[in-house]
């Protein structure tokens, strides 16, 4: 019998207790979700429609915790997981699920989101496949932690239900060369294991023939369709080359509808939108508030030679201050990190009034939020579409078009 945790609450079930249920839905964490004469019970790598046997570990105050023990009955969507630790490991949450489920799934959460949160009338487009759903990942950066008392060094990713490390010698989601390159960059730790006095985090980033950077600082360069880019090795730049030009092709196109003369890019890094869409506009601005991406940015113009394209830098309190272009004949993208955007600059957008909007987001719950406040203050959502630039994981991007009315 195991020993009980002492913060542990045995209602409405024991611990270890075994119940079985049909499981109904997904959560946006990729966890199985069912219901015990109405009470909710999480359990991960179970799927919708699945009847399992599932083993209590804790009980919250409105839900419980479950780990799948045995499967009573199997949903068709049930595969077979590339990767031996999948289950384990919590870098993927899907493998075990076919690929036209998890799409099907993605733009579900999408959906619930768009009806829940954003009080949206639309229905959201299917979700747009990657090209290539295993050794897709240009980026990984695997973490390790100090060996403890003799133990062994684990260099990998946070387990699924555990903080600790799990140690991953191979990852199917990496790309080939990454997978090449990483029981090297391995050993060299491992090597000087016992000096470590602290843990870290390693870099591998795909370069294709330049091969794999292993330096957080260096200066990476990355062809994405016909244009180069370059940008910091251990900065964000999509982690997906294979699905990334069409990403890039859709958002443009959603910008450049008739009568847009202009583009405007926020949050525009190391300028990829700018830089892919400029041969579609009269003129393209960037705005970036870090002076090193705008160094890089006006680097990746001159490197493949677009004339009608300037970076400036933005300020918080006055982003579009140095924006000249006519708001009427102007498209603006906005790709901002996972917590979205703040109210002080969509009140600045609003107040500058462009004609079309594309919401670029990896926080579909945050894209939401927003687009219920733009909704509000005289722009209409038309278009929602998700994009996988992460098969096998729970993560969204989702693309909202956007029109002032």
């Amino acid at each position: 019998m195991p020993a009980i945790p002492k913060n542990f609450k045995p209602v409405p079930y024991q611990y270890h207790q075994i119940i079985e249920l049909r499981v109904d839905t997904l959560t946006n964490l990729g966890v199985g979700l069912g219901r015990v004469d109405g009470w909710v019970v999480m359990v991960p790598l179970a799927l919708p429609g699945e009847l399992i046997r599932a083993r209590v570990w804790r009980n919250k105050a409105n839900y419980s915790d479950a780990d799948l023990v045995e499967l009573l009955e199997a949903s068709p969507d049930r595969v077979q997981p590339r990767c031996p630790l999948f289950g384990e490991c919590g870098g993927c949450q899907y493998q075990h699920m076919s690929y036209t489920a998890q799409l099907e799934w993605k733009r579900r959460h999408v959906q619930e989101l768009a009806t829940r949160l954003a009080k949206l009338e639309l229905e959201v487009e299917p979700t747009w496949p990657s090209p290539q759903q295993f050794a897709y990942r240009s980026k990984i950066t695997p973490h390790y932690e100090p060996p403890r008392s003799g133990g062994a060094m684990h260099i990998g990713f946070q387990g699924m239900s555990t903080r600790a490390i799990i140690d991953v010698p191979q990852c199917p989601i990496a790309s080939d060369a990454i997978n090449a390159a990483l029981p090297g960059e391995r050993s060299r730790l491992l090597k000087r294991q016992h000096s470590l006095k602290r843990g870290g985090t390693l870099l591998l980033r795909d370069l294709g023939e330049a091969g794999v950077e292993t330096d957080m600082r260096a200066t990476a360069e990355a062809l994405v369709g016909r244009l180069r880019f370059r940008f910091q090795a251990g900065e964000f730049f999509q982690n997906n080359p294979h699905i990334l030009p069409e990403l890039l092709d859709y958002v443009i196109g959603e910008a450049a509808a008739p009568g847009i003369t202009q583009l405007v890019d926020a949050y525009c890094g190391a300028g990829s939108f700018a830089i892919w869409g400029a041969e579609r506009f009269e003129r393209v601005a960037g705005i970036e508030i870090s002076e090193r991406a705008i160094e890089l940015a006006r680097e990746n113009a001159a490197l493949n030679g677009i004339r009608n394209l300037s970076f400036v830098p933005g300020s918080a309190e006055a982003i579009f201050s140095q924006i000249d272009f006519d708001p009427a004949t102007s498209a603006l993208i906005i790709d901002p990190p996972r917590r979205g955007c703040d109210e002080v600059f969509l009140d600045q957008l609003i107040g500058w009034g462009p004609a079309r909007v594309v919401y670029v987001s990896c926080g579909p719950d945050t894209q939401a939020r927003d687009l219920q406040y733009l909704s509000q203050r005289g722009y209409k959502v038309e278009k929602l579409r998700p994009f996988d630039l992460f098969p096998q994981t729970r993560h969204i991007e989702s693309v909202a078009t956007i029109v002032r009315v």
